[in-house]
């Protein structure tokens, strides 16, 4: 991929990204397709990564815990605190974030 479509593509994809609440996502999450990005990493550049299927660089974030699917401890904790959370869809992946202030 050239760096021109790098740019395409994060754009596409920024462009895509909202916010939601927990409540609309625990469906997907109860399937396993929800995944939570920590929030010092930039959840535009961890979806760009999975739509290239970067599995290298994907592999190290899942090694550096920077990456994961959502635990049923937070998503009880963003269940009991009505959470709103952004969020991208990378299929079948749903990618999630809750950025503090």
């Amino acid at each position: 991929m050239t760096t021109e479509q790098e740019k395409l593509l994060y754009a596409k994809i920024n462009l895509e990204t909202a916010q939601i609440s927990w409540k609309e996502l625990e469906r997907f999450f109860a399937g396993g397709r929800v995944i939570s990005v920590e929030d010092h990493v930039d959840m535009i550049r961890v979806a760009q990564l999975m739509a290239s299927d970067d599995v290298k660089a994907i592999s190290g974030m899942l090694e550096k815990k920077e990456i994961g699917k959502v635990t049923d401890e937070q998503a009880q904790i963003w269940s009991d605190s009505e959470a709103l959370l952004w969020a991208v869809v990378v299929r079948p992946w749903i990618l999630v974030q809750q950025r503090r202030s």
